[in-house]
């Protein structure tokens, strides 16, 4: 699915999404990843969502976002309480949803010139 034709010049965007990929920039990822929206692209050492620790969050809550999209696959999943804790403690915002809503909310968000963080969990069938 294609979701944006042009991205924003210098603002990393997401370009489009599918079974086990998506495209940043025009830049095709099969693993999960970490996109912000004024920095970088970081691989991200997550598989599933059960493959969730309460590292992952510290790293999310290192890079200092106003929000974090946090996308969990084909399916909304919430991560456990305890997981959460680190960005409560931080003050940050978070919204969890399947990662094709991630997606499309993280595009929605940088047009906004929102300082957010995409973490987004890539799976195929």
């Amino acid at each position: 699915m294609k979701l944006q034709s042009d991205p924003h010049s210098g603002i990393n965007t997401i370009t489009g999404y599918g079974d086990g990929y998506v495209e940043i920039n025009k830049t095709p990822y099969s693993h999960a990843v970490l996109v912000s929206s004024g920095g970088g692209i970081l691989d991200w050492p997550v598989t599933t969502f059960d493959d969730l620790t309460a590292t992952d969050f510290s790293q999310m809550a290192s890079l200092k976002p106003e929000l974090i999209l946090i996308g969990t696959g084909k399916r909304q999943r919430f991560p456990k309480p305890e997981l959460l804790k680190t960005l409560i403690d931080a003050k940050i915002g978070f919204e969890v949803m399947d990662s094709q809503a991630a997606c499309r909310t993280y595009n929605i968000l940088v047009g906004e010139s929102r300082q957010v963080l995409l973490a987004l969990i890539v799976e195929a069938d």
